[in-house]
C-alpha cells in the first residue's frame, strides 16, 4: 500500500476552542487576544494549554493511543529546553501534564521559509505530487507563498511517514500529533538515565553481541521500508537513536519513493553504504552491496 505526504489532510483546525492558539516559535501565550481566558494568567511564559483538543482525527497519532498520550483538555504543555537544533527544524523537550499525569514529548518545529538555513534538494521530492494546482504553481515559481507551502510540506511529509512507519511496526517515535509545522512525538529516553535523550548510534560503542543485535534491527527496519516501496534516503548513524538495546529511526521527511523517484535506488545504495561503514568500523564485517540487493528484492 502506497502512502503520500499530502498537506491538505492537515490544514483544518477547530477554531471554536477557547484555548490559546498554537504558535510555531517558543511556547507563548497572548493575553487579551480574541480567545483569551482568565485561566491563561495561570500559565508561565513557557507554557500553553494542550493543543490536543483542537485537532482533527488525522492530525492525531494512530489508534490505539499509547498510555503516555494525554487527551485531557485541561493538560498544560511546558517547554523544558532544547534537545536539538538543526538547519531546518529544532527539537524541544515538552512536558504535557495534568494534576495526576505527566509525559515527556519531543516537539519538532519546522522553521518558516525565511528562517531556514537549509533547503532540502528536490532529489528527495521527485515523484511526490502536489494536489492543488495553485500550490504547485507557487512552488515552481518560488513565490513567497510557494516557499511557505514548501516548508509546510516537509512537516506534513514527516508526519505522514511517521504514521505509516509506526502502523507497519517500524521502530520510529510514536507520532502524537501535528499542529501547523510542529510535530509532537514520543520522547526516546536513555533507559539508564531517565529524562535524558537516548544517544545517537554514532556515539555508542556496543559490545559484539549488542552490535549484532543492532545490525539485525536496522536491516529489519530498512527491509520493512523497502517492502512499503520506500528508502529512508538520509540514513546514517546520526539519525538512529540507541535506547539501550532498542534502536529507533528518526528524521523521516525526505523518505524516498523507490518507484516514483528515478534516483531512489541510488539513495538507497547510499543508505546502505553509510550504515555498513559504521558497523564495519565497529568490528562487524558487513557488505553494503549484498544489503542493497536484499532491499531491492524486498521492494519487488
Amino acid at each position: 500500500m502506497k502512502f503520500s505526504a499530502d498537506p491538505q489532510h492537515f490544514e483544518k483546525i477547530n477554531r471554536k476552542s477557547s484555548r490559546p492558539r498554537f504558535t510555531n516559535g517558543p511556547l507563548e501565550r497572548k493575553p487579551h487576544s480574541a480567545d483569551w481566558s482568565v485561566l491563561d494568567d495561570s500559565l508561565g511564559d513557557n507554557q500553553r494549554w494542550s493543543t490536543w483538543p483542537d485537532l482533527e482525527k488525522l492530525m492525531r497519532g494512530p489508534t490505539p493511543y499509547p498510555e503516555f498520550v494525554i487527551e485531557d483538555a485541561a493538560a498544560i504543555d511546558t517547554e523544558l529546553g532544547v534537545l536539538k537544533t538543526g538547519k531546518e527544524a529544532d527539537v524541544f523537550l515538552v512536558e504535557r501534564a495534568t494534576e495526576s499525569r505527566q509525559a515527556l514529548l519531543a516537539a519538532k518545529r519546522y522553521r518558516s521559509a525565511d528562517q531556514r538555513l537549509f533547503h532540502r534538494s528536490s532529489t528527495y521530492t521527485e515523484g511526490r505530487s502536489v494536489r492543488r494546482s495553485r500550490d504547485a504553481r507557487a512552488i515552481k515559481n518560488s513565490s513567497s507563498y510557494g516557499r511557505e507551502v514548501e516548508a509546510a510540506r516537509w512537516a506534513n511529509a514527516e508526519w505522514t511517514y511517521l504514521r505509516m512507519a509506526w502502523e507497519n511496526g517500524i521502530p520510529v517515535p510514536y507520532p502524537v500529533q501535528i499542529c501547523g509545522s510542529e510535530i509532537l512525538m514520543e520522547f526516546i529516553a536513555d533507559p539508564e538515565n531517565p529524562g535524558i535523550a537516548a544517544p545517537r548510534l554514532q556515539a555508542t560503542h556496543p559490545s559484539a553481541e549488542q552490535l549484532q543485535s543492532y545490525w539485525h534491527q536496522l536491516v529489519d527496519a530498512m527491509t520493512a521500508f523497502a517492502r512499503l516501496g520506500f528508502a529512508h534516503g538520509d540514513l546514517s548513524p546520526y539519525n538512529v537513536l540507541a535506547a539501550g538495546d532498542r534502536l529507533v529511526i528518526i528524521d523521516l521527511p525526505q523518505l524516498v519513493d523507490l518507484a516514483g523517484n528515478v534516483q531512489g535506488a541510488e539513495l538507497l545504495a547510499r543508505d546502505c553504504k553509510n550504515i555498513c561503514a559504521w558497523f564495519t568500523a565497529r568490528g562487524l564485517e558487513v557488505d553494503h552491496g549484498r544489503l542493497l540487493g536484499e532491499l531491492l528484492a524486498a521492494d519487488w
